[in-house]
């Protein structure tokens, strides 16, 4: 129900009222958590039955994305509507925006699940974005592969995640073969110029019905076989480059007239220019530190924007180091939670099946340095040593010794 029809102050829905979510992941989930937290009744709807979002919901929906019936239900039971995540079908979410309040509205999700769109969007938007081209056909391909030179990047422009849905172009042979297995009949492919980069970083920043914005702080984010595997925040680089990121996000914000949250990936040049990579219009997963980090959570941020309230404080209150628990972590994290280090927070999702490769929950490490987060972390010894030993030696080579007060 429209909440300017319920009769809430200024249009916002105030706790006590139900919160419906389109997905049940660990997004959903986290969402749930801190808008129950505030007063706000939780329904959610999912194909499965037991999923993380489901286990802290008041009422379960379970029904597959595109079941019309199920959105109605969804509309009827809800004051304020979110999505959780990209891949939900637009046509339910045209419906749900038609029919009751849904803030994020349909026309933000139609430009970030769909590359080309927001390619454009962000082109519009005077964010810079790597050199690329649309192609259509194989001979498209080849001609585009020869104007951006090797190596570069093809993508779906729907559907990946996590690395799927692209593939590396080294060589112009490699064209053909790149083209076989990811063209789709009617959809054209993204070919992306690579870009030669020093850091991946992300800002998340959140805007309110009202206009108001504020910008997380701007994190580093390591991926291993294209798999966010670390955050640190703050990111250790120098401020100049803070600055930029957290403008562009803003930018992007408000440009895209975002409500909700929306990350924004970056690709910082030796240089230290950046180049905008990838938007999510959601919580992110290089911001789950927030939870433990800072004076408002992203998934608070989330709940506060979409209903109309006062933003939150971003403020980070002490440096953090979270890292990603995947299903081949599962058996060694149990086994090592009776050493669980002080100063660790674990957060796991509710998932069923453990499997290599799946989100099952993640760890942030709160501490007086990114330097002293990696050192807990590795004496732990749940992770793989090497990605945390490489990103510890790199930090100490540039002296990682900055307290910060909390």
């Amino acid at each position: 129900m429209d909440s300017q029809r319920k009769g809430f102050p200024n249009g916002g829905v105030l706790p006590g009222s139900t919160l419906g979510i389109l997905g049940g992941g660990q997004l959903g989930r986290m969402i749930a958590i801190e808008g129950k937290k505030l007063g706000y009744r939780i329904v959610s709807l999912d194909p499965a039955a037991n999923c993380p979002g489901s286990q802290v919901s008041d009422h379960h929906i379970r029904a597959s994305y595109d079941d019309r019936e199920a959105a109605r239900l969804l509309a009827e039971m809800s004051d304020v509507i979110t999505y959780e995540f990209e891949n939900v079908h637009e046509e339910t979410v045209s419906l749900l925006e038609s029919t009751s309040f849904l803030p994020q509205g349909s026309t933000l999700l139609s430009i970030t699940k769909h590359r080309v769109r927001e390619k454009e969007a962000l082109v519009r938007a005077g964010v810079p974005v790597a050199e690329y081209q649309v192609v259509q056909t194989a001979a498209d391909l080849a001609q585009a592969v020869a104007q951006l030179g090797t190596p570069c990047v093809l993508k779906t422009v729907t559907g990946g995640y996590d690395g799927k849905g692209q593939r590396l172009i080294q060589h112009p042979d490699d064209a053909i073969t790149c083209w076989e297995a990811l063209h789709r009949e009617n959809e054209p492919l993204i070919l992306e110029q690579w870009v030669p980069f020093q850091k991946e970083l992300s800002v998340i920043a959140a805007r309110n019905s009202q206009g108001e914005v504020v910008t997380y702080p701007v994190v580093e984010n390591v991926h291993v076989r294209h798999i966010l595997h670390l955050t640190l925040a703050p990111a250790p680089v120098e401020d100049r480059v803070k600055r930029q990121a957290e403008a562009l996000a803003r930018r992007v914000a408000e440009q895209l007239e975002v409500v909700g949250l929306i990350a924004v990936e970056m690709f910082m040049l030796p240089d230290g220019k950046l180049l905008v990579n990838e938007l999510a219009p959601r919580p992110h997963n290089s911001g789950h530190y927030t939870w433990d980090a800072c004076v408002t959570s992203q998934f608070e941020q989330h709940v506060r924007a979409i209903c109309g309230l006062p933003l939150g404080s971003p403020r980070l209150m002490s440096p953090a180091v979270m890292v990603n628990v995947l299903g081949e972590h599962i058996p060694a994290l149990l086994a090592g939670m009776t050493r669980m280090p002080a100063d660790a927070k674990v957060h796991l999702y509710g998932k069923e099946e453990a499997r290599a490769g799946r989100k099952m929950g993640h760890v942030t490490m709160v501490s007086d340095s990114h330097s002293e987060a990696l050192h807990a972390l590795l004496e732990w010894g749940i992770w793989e040593p090497a990605h945390l030993a490489k990103k510890l030696k790199e930090l100490e080579m540039t002296d990682d010794r900055t307290v910060y007060a909390t």
